[in-house]
């Protein structure tokens, strides 16, 4: 499946959208961050369990006022799923009946809405953008790529706020079906997330 939407173009979008908002921001500041990722496949298709990964990337944090910012991000995430007998049974894999790790490696964009009650802590949410860098492409005894390209989620989560430290954890729900075979089962994706950040 061909993508709609190039890496380049959103990373350029985002960046014209942010540089004007921060002309009249209170506070801007750019950050590397990095953490630990568990990610499953809701669907019949895939174990129900979730699967270690890590996320890596940067951010920028624009606060409008005391209490409330923006805060765009672009991660390099690998997520692992596995999948289970019924994938073989509906789908006819190569390795049918056998179990199968997969490797999914994502860009994604969230943009965040910060609210920060008390310097220390900020909730966040908003949604999140993600497109598919790699994929198995092994699944199918045709060759087919397994997944969609693109995945749309909403997050949430809280972080802690410690001087220049960002200390965070999160949840998204993916909104989309990331089948891209056919229509017999939806995939939907569920994501944790916990990591450190600095912000300069």
């Amino acid at each position: 499946m061909k993508r709609l939407i190039s890496p380049s173009i959103i990373i350029i979008l985002l960046f014209s959208v942010s540089v004007p908002v921060s002309s009249f921001a209170q506070g801007l500041k750019f950050g590397i961050k990095a953490g630990a990722s568990m990610y499953k496949i809701d669907g019949t298709s895939f174990k129900d369990e979730f699967r270690y990964g890590y996320h890596v990337g940067g951010a920028v944090e624009i606060m409008l006022g005391e209490k409330i910012g923006i805060q765009p991000e672009v991660l390099f995430n690998q997520s692992n799923v596995q999948t289970g007998y019924a994938f073989d049974t509906l789908y006819h894999s190569i390795n049918a009946g056998m179990v199968k790790d997969v490797k999914l490696n994502y860009m994604t964009i969230p943009v965040l809405l910060n609210i920060r009650p008390i310097p220390l802590l900020s909730f966040q949410i908003g949604p999140q953008f993600g497109i598919l860098m790699s994929k198995e492409k092994s699944l199918l005894e045709d060759g087919k790529s397994a997944f969609k390209s693109g995945n749309f989620s909403m997050v949430g989560g809280v972080q802690l706020n410690i001087s220049f430290i960002r200390v965070y954890g999160r949840y998204g729900i993916g909104l989309n079906n990331l089948n891209d075979i056919d229509g017999r089962d939806k995939w939907k994706s569920q994501t944790a997330q916990f990591g450190a950040a600095v912000m300069f």
